[in-house]
């Protein structure tokens, strides 16, 4: 403290920024190290608080050159005050005197840096710096509730000018220019994140009633702003500019908080008093009227802003959330505007839909629209919802061969494919997924099909079609649960392979793009995604293709294979999705289909093998999981059909056979990545790795000599011996089987020998 004292009254190089910022960091740091009680007893604290207080007041009114730093100095100054509580000494804190002085510098800064904007003296905004400003407005609700009345009173006082302002500049056309209204917005935006922070660091379980009133006081001018910005001859014509969709931006922050702390069964019956400051104010009496209102803002913001896809954004993330909980739901369903929305979810009444840029925004529409639809069993509402989009497949259905590439097709199978797979994914149990097939299958499905044949080499319009159909074919939460007397999971299947087989021979057949992840790999990548997830879902007999002679198995994964195989290794390890995708499908593979890689030539069945070596040595555990799961396969297989003796003359035991006698050491290469794994690697799927071990060792005791002999030899002579100890351990009580009991006592011996080796 004497240090940080005498920098502050000497001022010690504190016009060097770094040394400035440095500063800073050291302040926000002293709290975390100390005790308010220890702090308040040092003999300079008066002096020491008041230097720091002075210092923070400066730097906040040098908001330009402090702004990095100032997070630390509120960090400091919000961890002082929540030990204020728990302060037991007799020494004052003084904080009642710097506190409310503090929150009102800062306050003023954020008005000064509005105008600075304004006057094109600063280049770049402190309002879209947003991590910055949340990490402001994580420490300041601490403060502003610190002396709540007073800080809450100054806020009302600088709010209800701007507040007026704005108002009047919506019923007057003369009464702004466009730079007047720019500075309102920007000082109703500051102010609206500072309330909204303020109502997020409300605590429950220490609130006091009076804190619950001025949470009112607050809300309710927010409220207020809420019914005057979006009308008027100003506010109707600024939904272009950017100061305009900050403010909404802020609005929708607000709403967030708000929601979390005062809306929902619970919070009505514990927030009495805001609610009754609320209806005296703005005539909002209890949590359901809040919610229209909210609701209502939402529709406003999906109907005026057409290109703003920030803001289309956010304003679905919140619907999105209010869709989310059982019983906000339920009380969405009662509002009139959700039951507008749901009835008219075209391009005529949100404009948006009908904007390029804001198709990605369609698949969050949907899925939240998708959920409310979903919440109430009604057939006649679902098929009344799903008219618009029959009229979408109808026109496509019936466009001619020679109008199907032209832009207006391609915008509207965009649309359509992204708002299927919102739908889809609100779907979450068999009713509901079933209303969507039987909707689909048969009538429409042959569509895909088309647009593939005709649209292969755009991305724009693969992408949303391809993840389309990996929701459509998930089979989450058991929503894929046919009759037992149904076909429609084979039917389903023949579908996809359809898709598989018609996308990966056009798409393997085009030449090769100078952007291979956009044109080639991110299409393959969703299409194997496809398969892996259909081949997974358990709602299909695939033995039933073979018995009848059906090709859907047999050319989906044949068109995979040569879809992955098509893909360098390197190219396959250097994009994460693409990685997932691949070893995701070669578990499945390995694990429900082992025969279709035995059966593949020995080229192409080391290719896999090998990859899957590399896929251990993968920083992604879930990658390096699923390659050890796919390697145990082989292995439990091999052991299983040759070692033991069971199917040695069958054609899959052949071939396994003929892959390792050309490649002898395939399998021993393996052996030793996972020994080196386990062993000299901080893994963290230890027991996922372990799984293939025991089953690469039953293979050949040859194999885990040759690797035993390797490993000692590698080590110090004066380690050998112990070395050679843990490695007869490693093997003690495991017998010769791939049982789930025996493979536990392998896991337990490896982990024992683990810890022994890197004892050593």
């Amino acid at each position: 403290m004497r240090g940080t004292r005498d920098i502050l009254q000497y001022q010690q190089g504190l016009g060097q920024h770094e040394n400035y910022h440095e500063y800073c960091r050291l302040l926000g740091r002293l709290k975390t190290n100390y005790q308010l009680s220890e702090l308040v007893n040092v003999e300079i604290y008066g002096d020491w608080i008041r230097l720091v207080a002075e210092f923070t007041m400066k730097s906040l009114e040098s908001w330009q050159w402090a702004s990095g730093s100032v997070y630390y100095l509120l960090g400091l100054w919000s961890r002082l005050v929540s030990s204020v509580a728990y302060l037991k000494s007799d020494c004052p804190s003084l904080l009642d005197d710097y506190v409310p002085q503090i929150t009102e510098s800062y306050i003023k800064s954020r008005f000064d840096s509005v105008q600075a904007v304004v006057d094109k003296k600063i280049s770049e905004d402190p309002l879209e710096h947003r991590e910055q400003l949340q990490d402001q407005l994580d420490s300041l609700p601490y403060l502003c509730r610190f002396q709540y009345e007073k800080t809450s009173s100054y806020i009302i006082d600088r709010l209800e000018p701007v507040l007026e302002a704005y108002t009047n500049a919506g019923r007057f056309s003369t009464s702004k220019t466009s730079s007047d209204l720019t500075c309102v917005e920007g000082q109703l935006t500051w102010l609206i994140h500072i309330i909204g922070g303020i109502i997020r660091g409300r605590q429950s379980s220490s609130t006091s009633e009076i804190h619950e009133v001025i949470d009112g006081d607050l809300a309710a001018r927010v409220f207020q702003l809420i019914q005057v910005m979006d009308s008027g001859v100003h506010i109707e014509a600024r939904y272009n500019e950017r100061s305009k969709q900050r403010l909404d931006l802020a609005i929708l922050i607000f709403f967030q908080n708000f929601r979390r702390v005062y809306v929902g069964d619970q919070a009505m019956h514990s927030s009495k008093q805001l609610y009754l400051r609320l209806g005296e104010l703005v005539g909002l009496q209890d949590h359901v009227v809040v919610l229209n209102i909210i609701v209502q803002k939402i529709a406003t913001n999906l109907k005026r802003y057409r290109q703003s896809d920030e803001v289309i954004g956010e304003t679905l993330a919140l619907f999105q959330e209010l869709a989310a909980g059982y019983m906000s739901g339920k009380m969405l369903l009662k509002l009139d505007a959700v039951n507008f929305i749901l009835g008219h979810h075209t391009k005529d009444f949100f404009p948006f839909l009908d904007e390029f840029g804001s198709t990605r925004n369609r698949t969050l529409f949907y899925f939240t629209l998708g959920r409310l639809l979903f919440m109430e069993d009604s057939p006649s509402k679902f098929k009344a919802f799903v008219a618009p989009l029959q009229k979408v497949f109808m026109m496509l259905e019936e466009m001619a061969d020679s109008g199907f590439r032209s832009n207006e097709v391609k915008c509207a199978i965009i649309g359509l494919m992204r708002d299927l797979r919102g739908l889809t994914m609100a779907t979450n149990s068999r009713r509901t997924y079933g209303l969507v097939f039987d909707w689909l299958y048969p009538t429409h499905v042959s569509l895909f099909v088309r647009i593939i044949q005709r649209w292969t080499d755009t991305p724009e319009v693969m992408t949303p079609l391809l993840k389309f159909m990996a929701e459509f074919v998930l089979n989450k939460t058991q929503r894929l649960a046919f009759d037992s007397s149904s076909p429609n999971g084979i039917l389903l299947f023949r579908e996809v392979s359809k898709v598989i087989v018609a996308y990966g021979t056009i798409i393997l057949s085009q030449p090769v793009s100078a952007d291979p992840y956009t044109y080639l790999y991110k299409g393959i990548w969703i299409t194997l995604t496809i398969l892996t997830r259909a081949l997974a879902g358990n709602y299909v007999n695939f033995g039933v293709f073979e018995l009848y002679g059906d090709q859907a198995l047999s050319s989906a994964l044949e068109i995979a294979l040569k879809m992955s195989l098509a893909i360098p290794l390197v190219d396959v390890l250097a994009f994460r999705k693409l990685a997932r995708a691949y070893f995701g499908l070669l578990e499945v593979l390995c694990h429900n289909h082992t025969a279709v890689i035995v059966n593949l030539e020995t080229e192409a069945f080391a290719h896999i093998v090998g990859s899957l070596e590399f896929g251990l040595k993968s920083l992604d555990v879930s990658i390096s999981s699923q390659c050890a799961s796919a390697v145990d396969s082989l292995a439990g297989f091999y052991f299983s059909k040759i070692t033991t003796g069971e199917s040695r003359a069958s054609t899959e035991a052949v071939n396994m056979t003929r892959h390792l006698s050309q490649c002898p050491n395939i399998f021993l290469e393996i052996l030793k990545t996972l020994f080196e794994l386990v062993l000299l690697e901080d893994c963290a799927n230890q027991w996922s790795l372990s799984r293939p071990m025991l089953s690469l060792i039953l293979i050949s005791e040859q194999i885990y000599s040759n690797l035993r002999a390797q490993l000692l030899s590698s080590q110090p002579s004066d380690q050998q011996h112990r070395l050679a100890e843990c490695f007869d351990k490693l093997m003690a009580d495991v017998a010769r089987t791939i049982e789930p009991k025996n493979r536990d006592k392998f896991t337990q011996n490896l982990t024992v020998f683990r810890h022994e080796f890197r004892a050593t």
